[in-house]
């Protein structure tokens, strides 16, 4: 399988002119390398330069965030090697998500839980071949750790999973990067219609990250600035942010700087409690225990 080499990411972000909360958290980053040691999976459609923990350390405090939360990259298919020994070197700054595997067993779920793994993520089956597809098992093994089972969508296609993913056994059902509704159909579009009555659900949250996933725009990417004003205005106490760093899959596309990215929030919720509750309250209730 070819894989591209994904560009490196804005490594000087800009200070927020918005204020950000203490206690602030990022809750979608991904960390790569070294290549010798953390080879990419064959299958991944791509494959990184080095961008590593303390590089994102390097942004949380440029950003003025005190914690990210790791989302094992899909670079390493079922592989969250990296992601483990990261946390054992960092406990106080990250935590982590795993794609999970056949391997990955109650005695290695207790073992993930005491390093700061926090949750397991699925996607659909338009995207990554290298990536597991929903497991109704696996989510409800992870309740007993109250782990949020996280969904990664392709365009619409929301529609077709909505009824499997609130079959789960789980109340903390997260979808990344406003559930990849394609922001140019607006917030009448049946998937973002189903989005809101899955919030309504109290299961289901919705991280307000990569903008560029939901759209082809330049930055600011304004199509987005409705279905996030909305979804603020819908249920500010199931949202999350996340920059999405170090912004895998752009190529030929302009990278943001992720001090531009968090000053989108001051647009999509322009109250200052509601900001801290989206970057501070919510994701503590789900990554800080």
């Amino acid at each position: 399988m070819s894989q591209y080499v994904t560009p490196p990411p804005d490594f000087s972000p800009r200070k927020p002119t918005m204020k950000v909360p203490p206690g602030a958290w990022d809750t979608q980053i991904h960390l790569f390398g070294p290549a010798d040691k953390y080879p990419f999976d064959p299958e991944s459609p791509y494959v990184s330069d080095e961008v590593s923990a303390e590089h994102a350390i390097a942004m949380q405090d440029a950003l003025g965030l005190a914690r990210s939360v790791i989302v094992s990259g899909g670079g390493y298919g079922l592989d969250y090697q990296h992601l483990v020994h990261t946390l054992e070197q960092y406990p106080d700054r990250f935590r982590g998500v795993i794609f999970p595997s056949a391997q990955t067993d109650d005695k290695e779920l207790a073992r993930l839980h005491a390093l700061g793994v926090r949750g397991v993520r699925f996607v659909s089956k338009r995207r990554a071949k290298n990536l597991p597809l929903i497991q109704p098992e696996v989510a409800a093994r992870v309740k007993q750790f109250d782990w949020p089972v996280h969904f990664y969508p392709h365009g619409p296609d929301l529609l077709e999973y909505a009824d499997a993913l609130l079959a789960l056994d789980s109340d903390l059902i997260v979808l990344d990067h406003f559930a990849s509704i394609p922001a140019e159909g607006g917030t009448d579009q049946p998937a973002f219609r189903k989005l809101l009555e899955m919030i309504d659900t109290g299961r289901v949250w919705v991280k307000l990250s990569g903008p560029m996933r939901c759209t082809r725009e330049e930055p600011p990417y304004p199509s987005v600035t409705p279905l996030a004003r909305a979804l603020v205005a819908h249920a500010p106490e199931r949202m999350l942010w996340a920059s999405d760093w170090p912004h895998v899959n752009m190529v030929g596309r302009t990278m943001p700087n992720d001090g531009d990215l968090l000053d989108l929030l001051a647009d999509w919720a322009p109250d200052e409690a509601v900001r801290e509750r989206i970057l501070v309250t919510n994701p503590e209730h789900l990554y800080g225990r």
